[in-house]
């Protein structure tokens, strides 16, 4: 039986094996948030330097959007759940190097030969991911899957960003940067312990690609899907220009604290923990408000608050002001992406899920290392302040460009636009 042939009425709460990966990536997040402040204050103790900070950003970036050229097809070919397990183990051994390594001194060069090479192997374990949720909630109940893993992750964020600080404050980044290897160790066992049918696809292509035809069409089978979809064709571009503004956002709030504030550490991941708290309420409220929205209201809707939260964090002038705007910029951002996310799985047939997230994501993040660097770039020359005021104006310039667009409708998923669209 297909993934999404699964009935609709069954419960995602008695499911053992969505119960377990959920748990087990819930816990993998909680580790990730170690990394997303031990590398930035890494940089920053080492070097001093906040265009640093954006240029490692922006370098791991591009090496995510290279791998994302080839993740669908391996997500797509290759047996998804051995993948997720093998991406989980190759990240553990690359993020215990720097650690490893720190300890006879300090290696920035490592960090930018081991960051780009973990964002790579990230971007096939995302792309395998989002494939990977299809098949264990089915399509009906793809929404609520998200919202309940998404939920989660942002509340084991909260405590995580929060810890991360104080043990980068009393132990060194490196620290940090260890407990987040750890936990892609406890995400692999997760995995394993999920039946593997569970992630099985009724091929509808064959495995082999038929005679004279050529390789690099299947590379370009979900760029091909995506263009032909007129609502999945206006968000590519729009959120690609999107990630362009916010990618190296965290980095600039970051040196804000630490820069402008004269924060220490400790405060830092309070404050990324307080933010975390706006990405659990959005995760948890994403599936209801979608239903009584539909997806263009809500989407641009989010994009809307989120440009005004950015244009709001330049003229914050106190630590509990950035926290509080971070949480309704984090909710937001939560909202859009995990409702532009769950339309992308609910309208792509399942054997080509892999390639389309694939595509998107290489086309979404394209713009994003440029964008990563130019604010790092922008913050040391001309302050955070005008970098967040830049950022915000243009965010609130793509949602308006949104509402003329097939993105404002309310129900894209009813349509059919692309559903039998074919490779």
């Amino acid at each position: 039986m297909r993934a999404d042939a699964r009935p609709a009425s069954r419960s995602l709460w008695r499911d053992r094996d969505f119960l377990i990966f959920w748990c087990a990536q819930t816990l993998s997040v909680a580790g990730d948030s170690f990394a997303l402040i031990a590398v930035p204050l890494l940089i920053l103790d080492v070097t001093g330097s906040v265009a640093q900070m954006g240029l490692l950003t922006g370098v791991s970036g591009a090496a995510s959007v290279a791998a994302g050229v080839f993740a669908g097809v391996l997500a797509d070919r290759f047996d998804r759940r051995r993948l997720l397990i093998a991406c989980d183990v190759i990240r553990l051994v690359l993020y215990v190097a720097i650690p490893v390594a720190w300890m006879s001194g300090q290696h920035v060069w490592l960090l930018y030969a081991v960051l780009p090479m973990a964002a790579a192997v990230g971007m096939v374990f995302q792309v395998t991911y989002v494939a990977a949720v299809r098949g264990l909630a089915g399509e009906k109940l793809v929404t609520e899957a998200n919202s309940m893993l998404y939920a989660t992750a942002a509340a084991a964020g909260i405590l995580g960003p929060t810890l991360a600080g104080v043990v980068s404050g009393h132990l060194g980044p490196t620290a940090a940067i260890a407990i987040n290897a750890a936990s892609f160790g406890l995400s692999a066992l997760g995995v394993l312990l999920t039946r593997a049918s569970r992630y099985t696809v009724e091929a509808v292509e064959p495995v082999e690609p038929a005679p004279g035809r050529r390789p690099w069409r299947e590379l370009l089978a979900g760029a091909e899907f995506l263009l032909r979809h007129p609502v999945l064709r206006t968000l590519t571009i729009l959120l690609s220009f999107f990630i362009f503004m916010t990618l190296g956002l965290t980095d600039i709030v970051i040196y804000r604290l630490k820069h402008d504030l004269g924060q220490p550490d400790s405060v830092v991941g309070v404050v990324l923990g307080v933010g975390a708290v706006g990405t659990m309420a959005g995760s948890a409220l994403v599936a209801r408000m979608r239903r009584m929205l539909g997806f263009g209201p809500l989407w641009i809707g989010a994009q809307i608050v989120s440009g005004l939260a950015i244009l709001s964090l330049g003229l914050a002038g106190s630590v509990w002001g950035v926290a509080a705007i971070m949480a309704l910029y984090l909710a937001c951002v939560s909202l859009a992406g995990i409702n532009s996310m769950s339309l992308r799985q609910q309208v792509t047939p399942a054997h080509l899920l892999g390639r389309v997230t694939s595509a998107f994501w290489t086309i979404h993040f394209s713009l994003g290392p440029v964008g990563a660097a130019a604010l790092g770039w922008g913050a040391a020359h001309y302050g955070a302040t005008t970098v967040f005021v830049v950022a915000g104006a243009s965010c609130l310039l793509l949602a308006l460009i949104a509402l003329a667009t097939p993105v404002r409708q309310r129900h894209p998923e009813r349509t059919g636009d692309g559903l039998r669209s074919r490779p």
